[in-house]
């Protein structure tokens, strides 16, 4: 007898670590991931909003930067929304609002595991190493499980599975924060293929992330060109590895500064969700709550009409003072001039101009720069298609 029909309800129930949900019902409760040296469990904070109705499942993620303030409230508060509309959701959602509680203690983007993004230690079957797995790649690979449903390779008792028909993720957005006065956007990460998948089918995945992201409402900056985007260990980022590695529609949302909440950019989050809800079926567009804004509404759009890609920089050739002439959301042309560089003095060291045309989506914190360091980071023009092979070779 499988689990929907020991319930004798639609869908069955889904658990998740205390978390416990039969169909038309939220539960909340915690996960035990990792054994902490003093005794007692790392725990991970997940909500189950289990629809009356089978259907499709998305899975919410926040807080792997846990200075990231934004994105840990939009989990929060879209769950919430969710949990007034439970009787006509078709499928279920699953939230863990703070993927790293050891850096949300300490307001920090990184844990005290290691001194290092916890952000890219997510599952990648062609990452190498001879040495055990750390702590941070013990924890995501855990969490990784329960995302796709796919059986841990962990004998630990913290192994990780998801339980119920609907568990698994049909999609996911992982809620960030850019940085001080940065723009909202959403990242569109290539869709790579080789070993994973056939062009074909990368293509007809890379569709079906395109329907979803555009379904958020946020302007959509792509992410880096291949190349660059596996050096950067982006294929091992929460959305990364559920994309690239499991094969799941799966997006990052940029929700302006991080360190505290912004009311706007949580509203405009919270509208994704759902706009990305509706999109998949879990819920009809009349019974979203009042409370939830359209998707976009208050947010501004790209003040550009071509397609962009992220970029960080440019980087300058003198050492000194930045002074930006450029703000976030502002528009350049290939040579403009996007800061000077003076001394302490004032006087002028030299000029940072732009590579490509675009826009600014924030400027990189601090004052002093050094040679070559970046000044910004930028939404630039890009002519990549969305769908590469994962090694160039492959071409």
């Amino acid at each position: 007898m499988d689990e929907s029909d020991a319930d004798g309800e639609a869908g069955g129930r889904i658990e998740l670590g205390s978390a416990s949900a039969a169909p038309g019902t939220l539960d909340r409760g915690r996960l035990p991931v990792a054994e902490l040296p003093t005794g007692g469990a790392e725990r991970l904070p997940v909500v189950v909003a289990n629809g009356a109705e089978d259907g499709p499942t998305l899975w919410l993620t926040g807080g792997v930067h846990g200075d990231e303030a934004t994105g840990v409230a939009v989990v929060q508060d879209a769950v919430a929304a969710l949990g007034e509309c439970l009787a006509d959701l078709a499928g279920a959602v699953v939230a863990v609002p703070v993927v790293s509680p050891a850096g949300l203690r300490r307001n920090a983007r990184e844990t005290y595991y290691a001194d290092e993004d916890p952000n890219r230690h997510f599952p990648d079957a062609d990452a190498e190493s001879a040495r055990p797995p750390k702590l941070q790649e013990r924890i995501d690979a855990r969490l990784y499980a329960a995302i796709t449903g796919h059986t841990p390779d962990d004998t630990s008792e913290f192994a990780v599975e998801t339980v119920g028909t609907n568990a698994a993720a049909d999609a996911l957005i992982d809620c960030h924060t850019a940085g001080v006065g940065s723009e909202s956007f959403a990242i569109r990460d290539r869709v790579l293929y080789g070993d994973r998948r056939s062009e074909s089918e990368a293509a007809a995945l890379s569709a079906e992330l395109g329907r979803l992201i555009d379904a958020f409402g946020l302007p959509v900056v792509r992410e880096y060109p291949a190349a660059e985007y596996v050096e950067e260990n982006l294929q091992r980022s929460t959305a990364g590895a559920v994309l690239n590695e499991a094969g799941v529609p799966a997006f990052t949302a940029e929700l302006g500064a991080h360190s505290v909440v912004g009311d706007a950019r949580l509203d405009a989050g919270v509208a994704g969700v759902f706009g990305v809800a509706v999109e998949m079926g879990l819920v009809e567009a009349e019974a979203v709550p009042e409370s939830v804004d359209e998707p976009g509404v208050g947010v501004d759009p790209a003040p550009v009409e071509f397609p962009v890609r992220r970029f960080r920089g440019p980087t300058t050739d003198d050492s000194g003072l930045v002074r930006h002439r450029v703000a976030a959301g502002d528009a350049f042309a290939e040579d403009d001039v996007l800061a000077d560089v003076v001394n302490a003095a004032g006087e002028e060291r030299g000029t940072v101009r732009a590579d490509s045309d675009g826009y600014v989506l924030g400027r990189c914190e601090g004052l002093a720069v050094y040679e070559g360091d970046p000044i910004g980071s930028l939404a630039v023009r890009d002519d990549g298609d969305l769908v590469v092979p994962r090694d160039a070779d492959e071409e």
